[in-house]
């Protein structure tokens, strides 16, 4: 650790904080429900289901008895449009560019640790030319387990050879906040990402709550002065 924010390194979940992907993802679903002569859903309505992944917006949007060889069948019609179509629209939040100008100008590695599959992350990390500025990027079936399991947390750590305890990381779910503080990292919660009317992010135990991607190095540089 040699820079003046006493981080080692900073990192993201992908969907709903460092990039908002709904527009794509969402239109995947429509495409999908349409395509099974179902109807579609209002981008509001499922934005929030995001984080969970492709077969619980499937779910959820179905909202009736359907069977599971047929949301298999439904599910993987959307991923592969989704695959065609991974960043017709999708892009870095706001704010988000400047950070991780910052984080590179002051040496500071940051990588991705996401439950979507490397089959999505990698062409779309790549569609963004932010794979060769990523130090690591961990999917959902890079490890043996996902979020909020801490392992892939742990990979990360290991990938960039540095220690949790000295590392930051962000994201829009309870399952993203539990993986963090199980590796001992410090985490954020971001409240701009897909959250569900029902979440309560205070509740998760992160170290703060961020409105705003452009709060993250207010934050981290509060924290190394209260620490110096």
């Amino acid at each position: 650790m040699n820079n003046e924010f006493g981080l080692s390194c900073v990192l993201f979940d992908l969907d709903g904080t460092l990039l908002n992907t709904a527009p794509d993802l969402t239109t995947a679903l429509n495409k999908a429900l349409v395509h099974f002569h179902y109807p579609e859903v209002a981008v509001d309505f499922i934005t929030p289901y995001i984080s969970y992944g492709a077969a619980v917006m499937i779910e959820t949007a179905l909202e009736q008895d359907v069977s599971d060889a047929l949301k298999a069948e439904i599910l993987e019609w959307l991923l592969n449009y989704y695959e065609n179509h991974i960043a017709d629209f999708t892009q870095l939040y706001a704010g988000m560019s400047e950070l991780l100008i910052i984080l590179e100008a002051k040496g500071i590695p940051w990588g991705v640790i996401t439950n979507k599959r490397e089959r999505m992350t990698h062409p779309l990390m790549h569609a963004l030319d932010l794979t060769r500025r990523s130090a690591c990027i961990i999917c959902g079936d890079t490890t043996a387990y996902s979020k909020p399991h801490p392992e892939p947390m742990l990979t990360a750590c290991r990938q960039i050879d540095v220690s949790p305890e000295e590392c930051l990381y962000i994201g829009d779910a309870r399952h993203d906040i539990t993986a963090g503080k199980a590796a001992n990292m410090k985490t954020l919660a971001a409240t701009w990402g897909y959250l569900n009317p029902d979440d309560n992010p205070q509740d998760w135990g992160a170290d703060a709550l961020i409105n705003h991607p452009n709060e993250i190095i207010d934050w981290i540089t509060n924290q190394t002065h209260a620490l110096n």
